[in-house]
């Protein structure tokens, strides 16, 4: 009996000197995995580092197309290959790093780092999504089509830049107010500028009922986003279709010069498993060519969109989250989409009046329809089958280009 209770004596200060060894050591940090990516974490959450990504692999195909559609367009390809490093650093700032890999070529898409003392003021800088276009701020990954409707060709992408941004009441009131490098209309992202001077970005987005205990009023949100600057260089490369054809583009020595303006106003609406979102973009911009008079263009696009759950999960402007896993052996089939929208996009007649376009090879506007279904096998895999229809207009007395039809699906992994 003595020798046990010395056994257990022992025993017991065993475990006491573990326990103060562990107290000295304080609280630990974690490391978590799952359907959110993988995050490494102080124990105080001060510091954060998650590792997350997507890509999308697209097979298209033209049920109609132009006479000179080139080879290869009808074709298997990654539309992104995107690999997420973010986190925060001691409480209050956080970063996000998003290269891009699709087409083996690296582009970095975000870098970019956000103060946030104040959920009320935030100070943002570096590469990021200029705060305009409303479909253009969705992420990629929850987008109801696998292309974005025709307002994107005039709105800019990713650019550089510094921004002072908030939420305030809780997400009933957002702004944007950024002082921006500056993009054309249909540029691809850039690290460069081609002039001096820079835009000025404001965007304001309100919900003004997310509180009112009104289920088919809280998901509406209703914005509006302007830019104004002197922007010079070369525009973009032009607008594009869904099946990444170019229905418009300037002759060979245009330049853009002067004052550009763009104003946007947007709206969504989600209420439980049914959502809308409709935006309109108009853009101002002066353009040059050597031997003839300066010509000021106002191009506009519009589009409206809906999505439907047809399984009954929300819809919101983040995406669906499946309530039921793909599990075919308990009667599991996820989540399922049914989307549909219209789009257009009108090019100013006086660039084609100026000679700044060629009219029979630049379509004044084009129509876009589109009809899809969208499958949610779990939170990280998706697949998305589109068909979009785009009608053009030439300008009068030009024969009209030809109908484009082509159908889009893509298999996506997200975590």
């Amino acid at each position: 009996m003595e020798q046990l209770e010395q056994e257990l004596a022992l025993v017991r200060r065993q475990l006491e000197v573990d326990s103060e060894t562990q107290a000295s050591k304080g609280p630990q940090p974690t490391i978590t995995a799952g359907s959110d990516g993988f995050s490494l974490r102080s124990a105080d959450s001060a510091w954060v580092l998650r590792l997350r990504g997507y890509t999308q692999f697209d097979g298209r195909f033209f049920t109609s197309a132009p006479d000179n559609l080139p080879p290869g367009s009808d074709t298997f390809f990654f539309r992104r290959i995107r690999p997420i490093l973010e986190g925060t650093l001691a409480n209050v700032v956080d970063f996000r790093i998003m290269p891009d890999f699709a087409g083996s070529t690296l582009v970095i898409q975000d870098a970019w780092a956000n103060l946030r003392y104040l959920p009320e003021a935030q100070l943002e800088v570096g590469k990021y999504k200029g705060p305009v276009g409303l479909e253009r701020l969705r992420s990629a990954t929850a987008m109801w089509f696998n292309e974005r409707a025709l307002p994107t060709q005039l709105v800019p992408n990713r650019d550089l830049g510094v921004m002072l941004q908030g939420v305030i009441a809780e997400g009933i009131f957002n702004y944007q107010l950024a002082w921006m490098n500056g993009t054309a209309d249909g540029a691809a992202s850039d690290d460069t500028d081609t002039g001096n001077d820079k835009d000025l970005v404001a965007r304001v987005f309100t919900n003004p009922f997310q509180e009112s205990g009104i289920p088919a009023l809280e998901g509406f949100g209703l914005g509006f986003a302007t830019t104004y600057g002197h922007e010079t260089g070369t525009p973009g490369s032009g607008y594009k279709t869904s099946g990444q054809q170019t229905f418009f583009a300037f002759r060979a020595g245009v330049t853009q010069t002067g004052p550009a303006a763009r104003y946007a106003p947007q709206l969504y609406w989600y209420w439980g498993p049914v959502g809308l979102l409709a935006e309109y973009v108009n853009s101002s911009r002066e353009f040059a060519r050597p031997k003839f008079a300066d010509v000021r263009a106002r191009n506009d696009a519009w589009q409206l969109s809906a999505g439907w759950a047809i399984t009954g999960e929300n819809e919101s402007f983040k995406g669906v989250i499946p309530s039921v896993n793909v599990d075919p052996g308990h009667g599991g089939f996820g989540a399922w989409e049914l989307v549909a929208r219209i789009s257009q996009l009108k090019v100013d007649d006086s660039v084609f009046q100026a000679n700044f376009a060629d009219p029979a090879v630049s379509a004044k506007s084009a129509t876009l329809w589109s009809v899809g279904v969208n499958w949610y096998l779990n939170r990280v895999f998706k697949f998305a089958f589109d068909y979009d229809n785009t009608s053009f207009r030439n300008l009068d007395g030009h024969p009209n280009r030809k109908t484009e039809g082509v159908l889009i699906g893509r298999a996506q992994i997200s975590f």
